[in-house]
């Protein structure tokens, strides 16, 4: 398992819960607001981090971490990733999973399984390929039909699950936000996070790091999601690893 990153508190990327983070490399897009670049472009500039390190860190953490979220990049393009999950669980931690949807046939195999207790799933624009296309930097109608999949896979499920949409100018549009949330519709919680890039730190297209929503547009957003999917929340933006 190529761990790129550990993070052994985080307050923030599980709601209502305390959990670590843990980063696996790669990914299968190429989104532009994308803040994880060399976890993505270049994984090889990161030290890998030995499971064993992480192992110890949870042991020494288990009477007030609440689960485990693995994040990336895409984790579900390791095939290992089940033997990961097992890991955590057999720790006695609850495990969440970040993920883009392009891999249904893992993200089934792990909910059947019972290797997940809750997934976030990027939903990067409305479910056309034009729009996917541009928000990914990727044109491949394959991976798109994957995560109409996915989102199937979840809507189904009995497991705890959010899609959230990070909205960005010049990608994102109010009827883009109303379009993705049409195509969502009856699932159980649907959060829009807001694009701002922090000082000193890179995205995939540095051209979008001065553009951010303001509140009054944010609001927008989230009154036009609410009239479709009245279980939207708003929240700030991904975490980023440190590189």
């Amino acid at each position: 398992m190529d761990i790129k990153g550990f993070l052994d508190v985080s307050f923030v990327d599980w709601d209502g819960k305390v959990c670590s983070v843990i980063f696996l490399s790669n990914c299968n897009f190429r989104c532009p607001f994308c803040h994880n670049v060399n976890l993505v472009l270049c994984p090889e500039k990161l030290e890998t981090v030995p499971f064993k390190i992480i192992e110890n860190n949870l042991k020494r953490q288990k009477d007030w971490i609440d689960g485990v979220c693995i994040t990336g990049g895409e984790p579900t393009l390791h095939s290992t990733l089940p033997e990961l999950c097992i890991k955590i669980k057999k720790m006695g931690f609850l495990v969440k999973m970040d993920t883009n949807g392009t891999n249904p046939t893992m993200l089934k195999e792990l909910i059947d399984s019972k290797l997940v207790d809750y997934v976030a799933m990027d939903i990067k624009a409305p479910l056309t390929l034009e729009k996917y296309s541009k928000a990914t930097d990727v044109n491949t109608e394959e991976l798109l039909e994957n995560a109409k999949k996915s989102i199937q896979i979840l809507i189904e499920s009995n497991i705890d699950y959010e899609f959230r949409t990070t909205v960005v100018p010049t990608i994102h549009s109010v009827d883009d936000v109303k379009q993705i949330c049409q195509g969502i519709q009856g699932c159980k919680k649907y959060v829009l996070q807001e694009f701002d890039v922090g000082i000193g730190k890179e995205i995939i297209n540095p051209e979008l790091k001065s553009q951010t929503f303001s509140e009054k547009e944010m609001q927008t957003f989230l009154n036009v999601a609410q009239m479709l999917i009245p279980n939207t929340k708003q929240r700030g933006n991904l975490r980023q690893i440190e590189n």
